[in-house]
């Protein structure tokens, strides 16, 4: 499976860039101007966007006064950073630019955690139900596009059965709203929640409901997100582990320690609160139940 890409060596060349900058005192304003580049160029670089040319690299490490051996080192990492992976094949506009980097991500992670307060997780819809997302998302999209994002859909869900490298471990905790808030099609919301009832039987699978009736978690307001871990790459050392979380017009990346245990305090609230494995899947079960009854 064509998964990873050029986006580990994206986001590691775009981290020994970022640490020589800071450590040399240069903000992103200034090292914009000495090179006569723009700040979201700069930004790109560094948060691995997009691939990078060695000449570039070594024009930000002398910049960043970088010793030899470090600019031949980065010179080297910066040519392994050409590589597409599978969903660059997809036009413009049916990935967008700032979730590529996630897909990426989330095709080399060893573990991810996702909660989602408010529609069933991408990797975890039906086909019925992330077409009536996608066409409340992007109502003037022409029909063919919207066929391609499903299909972007489809094929990251395959990461989950695929046996080299080993699937990661999904564990999703949910909103009881989201059971709760249905597609127009009843029936069709009946055959998304047995569908997560049959993703549960997967032995890299987890899910649970956080009941309505829980009240307030830890910081409630950050809303959903995945937190990503990564196998320890003895070639290259560890990724650092991930949080993402976007919206229509963008996305966030946060990989800072701290930024890391903030959001392992919310998931622990969450874990704590949430109903456990038996309790989450009668609550669909019953739920699924109601939806045929209704359809």
């Amino acid at each position: 499976m064509d998964d990873a890409g050029s986006t580990v060596p994206r986001r590691q060349l775009g981290r020994y860039l970022r640490d020589l900058r800071e450590h040399g005192h240069i903000t992103v304003t200034a090292a914009a101007k000495a090179l006569e580049w723009s700040q979201p160029r700069i930004w790109r670089y560094e948060t691995g966007q997009v691939p990078m040319h060695p000449n570039d690299v070594e024009a930000m490490c002398r910049l960043y006064g970088a010793g030899p051996q470090t600019i031949k080192k980065l010179r080297s990492l910066a040519s392994q950073t050409k590589a597409d992976g599978w969903w660059h094949s997809y036009g413009e506009g049916i990935v967008e630019e700032w979730f590529k980097l996630y897909v990426g991500l989330e095709a080399v992670a060893s573990r991810i955690r996702h909660y989602e307060p408010n529609i069933v997780p991408g990797l975890l819809q039906t086909v019925e139900y992330m077409t009536e997302v996608i066409a409340t998302d992007h109502p003037d999209l022409p029909e063919p596009e919207r066929r391609a994002k499903a299909d972007v859909r489809l094929r990251r869900q395959g990461l989950l059965a695929r046996a080299v490298p080993p699937a990661p471990q999904l564990d999703v905790i949910v909103s009881e709203a989201v059971l709760r808030r249905p597609l127009r099609d009843l029936g069709a919301m009946a055959r998304q929640l047995d569908y997560l009832l049959a993703a549960t039987r997967r032995h890299n699978l987890t899910l649970r409901v956080l009941p309505l009736a829980a009240g307030l978690h830890r910081w409630v307001s950050a809303g959903g997100f995945s937190l990503l871990d990564f196998p320890d790459d003895s070639a290259r050392g560890p990724e650092p582990s991930t949080v993402y979380m976007d919206g229509p017009c963008g996305a966030i990346y946060l990989d800072k320690p701290a930024e890391i245990a903030t959001y392992e305090e919310i998931w622990t609230s969450l874990n704590t609160d949430a109903l456990d494995g038996i309790d989450s899947l009668a609550l669909i079960t019953a739920l699924a139940k109601e939806y045929r009854d209704e359809a």
